[in-house]
């Protein structure tokens, strides 16, 4: 019984060399992509950076890359927005679009740096920009249509929403990425926001997400609720019991 230990043990240890020499191989090869790997270029190291929102590192790496790089810089400015500094992220898309005088993302998002401080007419000023350039960007235009809509010209906001929804069915159930471009989500009247957003979808004729935006503005505490029976866009889900009920439903005040 006992003659067999050297045999198990000698066993034991190749079977451990072997599972450590696997580890060893696996490990060589998923390293940390965001570190040193080779094959990666410095916009993917920061891309894989942002993807996990370090955007501190992200600059850092994005700007070991080339300098005459417009796609670099905007990038760098999108991780400067990210951390809030708005100033670092204006110097960034400015030095993009100097860079590449048709790069419309960048012009994009500088006009998004002038919403969040809520200089609205630049923002139009440099969305408008950016659509002469791209005009077929579901984004760009849905930015037009909060900025307008910031400064309440709310016809104008719906034209843009509606011409948005038309190039893209999807484009207000977008969650912001950290590509190139950003799309503006924030707004101070979010009831009549969503009644905008009910009102085009209704248009459109997607009435689950008309109702689903309606019920969002009356939870939100929007008082015009005569506008769902009045607006024509509304016509063909009134009808409807989901409709009906919305209109019934009491918010209670917290």
């Amino acid at each position: 019984m006992y003659s067999r230990l050297p045999s198990l043990c000698l066993a034991a240890s190749a079977l451990l060399c072997a599972q450590q020499q696997t580890n060893d191989s696996l490990r060589a090869a998923t390293p940390d992509a965001a570190s040193a790997k080779p094959n990666l270029t410095h916009e993917q190291r920061g891309d894989i950076f942002m993807a996990r929102k370090m955007y501190r590192e992200a600059v850092d790496v994005y700007r070991e890359g080339p300098r005459a790089s417009a796609i670099l810089a905007n990038k760098i400015g999108i991780a400067y927005h990210q951390l809030a500094s708005l100033n670092q992220a204006k110097r960034q898309y400015e030095q993009a679009a100097r860079l590449d005088p048709k790069y419309a993302e960048a012009i994009n998002n500088l006009g998004t740096v002038f919403y969040a401080q809520k200089n609205y007419r630049k923002a139009i000023s440099q969305y408008k920009k950016a659509l002469v350039l791209n005009p077929g960007s579901a984004s760009i235009h849905s930015n037009l249509g909060t900025a307008y809509f910031a400064r309440k010209k709310y016809q104008d906001a719906l034209d843009e929403y509606q011409r948005a929804l038309e190039l893209d069915p999807e484009v207000f159930e977008h969650r912001n990425s950290h590509g190139v471009l950003l799309q503006e989500r924030s707004v101070e009247e979010r009831a009549k926001f969503h009644y905008y957003l009910a009102k085009t979808y209704a248009k459109s004729g997607n009435s689950e997400r008309a109702l689903l935006y309606m019920r969002k503005s009356i939870e939100e505490g929007f008082k015009e609720r005569n506008k769902f029976l009045e607006d024509g866009e509304f016509e063909s889900l009134r009808a409807l019991p989901e409709f009906q009920e919305l209109l019934k439903l009491e918010i209670r005040a917290l």
